[in-house]
């Protein structure tokens, strides 16, 4: 009895060890507290944390994409441009006087340069005696043509009278050869006939006289004439010397900055020798964009443009026109693409956008400055 209790009590023992330490051994392995969960936990927040840090950014993009991208287009292949008018003289000459300097402001009808005008002084003094003595030639004219005018009438005048005298004659030999010997005696026939014969022949030479008058009347009335184209041409050559001597003085043709000046003092200049250049104050963008750019484009649009002169600045302006044509076409050498190899190049269109008024006074832009505009398309 005493030893089955004791293998009882051995065993019940040995079995509640065993319980213990399998509740011992589990209570180690799974811990709730271990360095390895904690590590688990913390990748799964790293990539929680990274999906959504991706999210945002990418919404972002497409934020900022649809906002500030899409409806935009830009381009770095763009310049200012404007007028420019090249200043050459329309006489030749010395030059007597340079007024301006290198990128002075003028404004259009300023002097800009002198050439001497003594040459040309001298001219238009021949020119207006010329005119004086074709005006002097025109009036002598004109008194001739009236003298001779006077004796064409006069010569109509006697033609009339002589004409008067002829009938009268004539009709006094019919009367007396209607009476006959028997009441008038023969040598008063023949004296009358004699006297219509006389008067006859002084009408011829009335009538001879009158061409003669009338002919000189003529050549009067065209040398009134000659006269008269002599003064015109005359007084056009006046002109044309007033209008050279006014050419001594080069005027600016319209407002803006005088620049690429190449005159001096003392130099010898010949009509149409470039001496300068203005570059008036109103100058636009020629922005030379893709052709795939252009499919929302169209003028009216508003734009923004940075100059690289001045960073700091942001113009506005608008699109004013776009150009029917690409650059190439209008090149010197245009490409022609039916012969060899072909391979496709997007091609470039020039859009000119219209700045808006630049009233500082400081900014200077001329033509051939590198600037970046940004269209607002639709």
């Amino acid at each position: 009895m005493n030893t089955s209790s004791t293998n009882r009590d051995s065993t019940a023992e040995t079995a509640n060890n065993n319980v213990s330490g399998r509740g011992n051994l589990t209570a180690v392995e799974t811990p709730t507290d271990s360095p390895r969960a904690n590590g688990n936990q913390s990748k799964r927040l790293t990539r929680i944390l990274t999906a959504g840090i991706i999210v945002v950014a990418v919404m972002a993009a497409g934020v900022y994409y649809f906002v500030f991208v899409a409806p935009f287009e830009t381009t770095d292949d763009a310049f200012i441009d404007a007028h420019v008018t090249t200043v050459a003289p329309q006489i030749a000459g010395r030059v007597e006087r340079v007024l301006v300097k290198d990128n002075q402001f003028v404004n259009a009808g300023d002097v800009l340069l002198e050439i001497d005008p003594r040459d040309y002084q001298s001219k238009l003094t021949q020119a207006q005696a010329n005119l004086t003595a074709a005006k002097s030639q025109l009036a002598q004219a004109k008194a001739q043509l009236a003298v001779d005018q006077a004796k064409a009438d006069q010569e109509h005048a006697n033609l009339a009278a002589v004409e008067a005298q002829a009938g009268y004659a004539q009709d006094n030999l019919k009367r007396l050869e209607t009476i006959g010997v028997s009441g008038v005696s023969q040598d008063q026939i023949d004296s009358a006939k004699t006297q219509a014969r006389f008067t006859a022949a002084n009408t011829d030479v009335a009538k001879n006289r009158i061409l003669a008058a009338d002919a000189q009347a003529g050549l009067s009335q065209a040398n009134v004439a000659t006269a008269e184209a002599n003064v015109i041409q005359a007084e056009a050559a006046v002109q044309q010397a007033e209008l050279n001597l006014s050419y001594t003085k080069v005027t600016a043709p319209e407002t803006g900055l005088v620049t690429h000046r190449t005159v001096e003092i003392g130099a010898y200049v010949q009509p149409g020798l470039a001496l300068l250049a203005i570059v008036p104050k109103h100058v636009w963008v020629v922005a030379n964009f893709k052709e795939t750019q252009l499919t929302h484009m169209h003028p009216g649009d508003p734009v923004t443009v940075r100059v690289d002169a001045y960073p700091h600045i942001k113009f506005t302006g608008f699109v004013d026109s776009i150009q029917s044509g690409s650059g190439a076409r209008f090149s010197l050498f245009p490409p022609e693409n039916a012969t060899g190899n072909y391979v496709k190049v997007v091609q470039r269109v020039p859009v000119k956008i219209v700045l808006n008024d630049v009233s500082d006074a400081s900014i200077v832009l001329g033509p051939g400055m590198s600037v970046e505009p940004k269209v607002r398309v639709n």
